[in-house]
């Protein structure tokens, strides 16, 4: 079983080296890039239509849902690009069913385990969610909740997937 999470982060390891190096500049709008043939999305928050967008606030997430030859059923992400002064601190799966929320350290602690739910393993290098084959074919939201601890504000980014 650890032979194949292994192997995992070394897939996983591979996709964000060949992500980084193919992603473009996404441009500044509110819709979303969305390259659902290649199971890759990528997204900005939705900003309210009275606020003018301000390149340093965009958050941009990447989520992969290429198939990998491993075994079990997970997707990959990277926080891309922050607001300065924002951590991450919580992540969730939610759908009709159920709802998966993590901590950063809960994260880790699965990245370092291999539990199913959301993880964070290594020095931070790869993230994504390790998923039970009942929640194949699940639709939902993953929600990204960040934190700025210095002025007490909040900011959240949402996206609506299937679970492959």
């Amino acid at each position: 079983m650890m032979k194949n999470y292994k192997s995992m982060y070394l897939i996983i390891a591979l996709m964000l080296l060949l992500m980084s190096t193919a992603c473009g500049t996404p441009t500044n709008t509110n819709t979303a890039a969305n390259q659902e043939d290649s199971g890759i999305e990528a997204d900005t928050p939705h900003e309210d239509q009275d606020s003018s967008p301000d390149p340093s606030e965009e958050i941009l997430i990447v989520i992969d849902q290429t198939p990998k030859p491993i075994e079990g059923n997970s997707f990959d992400f990277v926080v891309k690009q922050l607001p300065t002064g924002y951590a991450l601190a919580e992540i969730t799966w939610k759908s009709d069913q159920r709802e998966i929320s993590n901590t950063v350290q809960q994260a880790i602690e699965h990245g370092q385990n291999g539990e199913d739910g959301f993880y964070i393993s290594g020095n931070g290098q790869f993230s994504g969610f390790i998923y039970p084959d009942e929640l194949k074919n699940e639709e939902g939201q993953v929600i990204f909740r960040f934190i700025n601890e210095e002025d007490d504000q909040e900011l959240t980014w949402e996206k609506s997937i299937t679970l492959n």
